[in-house]
Parts: structure tokens; sequence; C-alpha cells
């Protein structure tokens, strides 16, 4: 079966008020996801218009790897691309509809504690799958293979979970302890036995 991957847009018109701008720091970078693509130009106008310089612009994925020294400016809906970015920037801020909200240190904090605790689980492991995606973009079989010797090097047992939609929901009918995910890299919110493949210990 083909899958059609479509681009869509957002029809919500996005308004930065002079209030919303002064709550922002004077240096950051400008994120979007693909919904807003057509307003990233304005809103970047907008904010040196305002004295606020705009250090790069960047479009982000679930799966995007930002890793940046600067505050980040999220343009997007919801929280997912948003809670992906939380460890990869000292602040962060969602500019959604006619708001700027600012995530607060507690929420990043709690991811923190999570990717520790998915350390943890990975370590103490003795059954490991290893998640792997056929969503273009996304697949990363090679990776998984090169990964696979590595951890069996570590005296685990691995197995490579293969599928084109991971379902979180069916990891319980598995016997295994920790699921190291090469896919989508928010899928690591989605369950506490996943740990990202970019964290777990490289000796």
């Amino acid at each position: 079966m083909k899958v059609l991957y479509l681009d869509t847009k957002s029809k919500k018109k996005i308004i930065l008020s002079e209030t919303e701008i002064a709550s922002l720091p004077k240096k950051l970078v400008l994120a979007y996801t693909i919904q807003y693509k057509d307003s990233v130009q304005d809103i970047k106008d907008l904010l040196e218009k305002n004295k606020i310089h705009v250090v790069s612009v960047s479009q982000v994925l679930g799966c995007t790897q930002l890793n940046t020294k600067h505050p980040v400016l999220l343009i997007g809906s919801g929280l997912f691309h948003a809670k992906n970015l939380y460890l990869q920037c000292p602040e962060i801020y969602v500019l959604e509809g006619r708001k700027v909200i600012k995530i607060p240190r507690s929420e990043i904090e709690s991811v923190a504690k999570k990717r520790k605790t998915a350390l943890l689980k990975y370590l103490h492991a003795e059954n490991v799958g290893i998640l792997v995606t056929t969503k273009p973009g996304q697949e990363n079989l090679k990776l998984a293979k090169r990964l696979k010797k590595k951890i069996q090097s570590q005296g685990k047992n691995v197995y490579l979970f293969l599928s084109n939609n991971i379902d979180v929901s069916q990891f319980e009918n598995f016997a295994i302890d920790c699921f190291v995910n090469t896919a989508c890299l928010g899928l690591f919110n989605d369950n506490t036995k996943i740990i990202n493949y970019a964290q777990i210990p490289k000796n």
C-alpha cells in the first residue's frame, strides 16, 4: 500500500503584541512546525523590528536535534514538539496564536529525571528491544543493526522491532525491559521503558 504524505498549513492568524514580545529574550533561535511555515518570515521581521536578534530559523520535527546555547521561540500548536526541545536549549518559549508561553523550569527538570530513569532501566536491562520505523526521514535500520551488535557485546539479549506505526500500548505484550528508540525522538515521552539511542552509553 502506498502512503501519500501531505503538508498542511494552519489558517490560524498569529498576532504578536508588544507586551508578548517584551517577555522574550533579546537573542533567540526561531523554530516552527511545518503548519506555520508561511508565518515565519513575518514573525522574524517583527522580532527584529523590536530589536530581538534572531540567531537562526529552523523547522522542527519530532525527531529534530536542535541543540543550541540560545533560548528557543517555537511557533506551533501543543507541546509535542516543545517537549523534544526541552533538553536541547537553556529556555523555551511557545508562540501559539496570540500568546507566548514560557515552559516552566520544573517541566524541563521533570523530563531530565525521566531520562535518568530510562538510562537506569537500560543499564539494568537483560532484554532490550530496538525500535525502528519505516517512515521516510525517520528510518534508521542500519543504525539499529549497529546498535544491536554493540548492545549484544554488553551481554544483553537484543531484538529489533520494525514497524511503520509504533504503538507503545503493545509494549506490555513483550518481555522487554527497555526499548532503545531510533525513530521519532518524541516517543521517549510516551513510555517509561523508552530511551533514545543518543542517550545510551558509548562504551
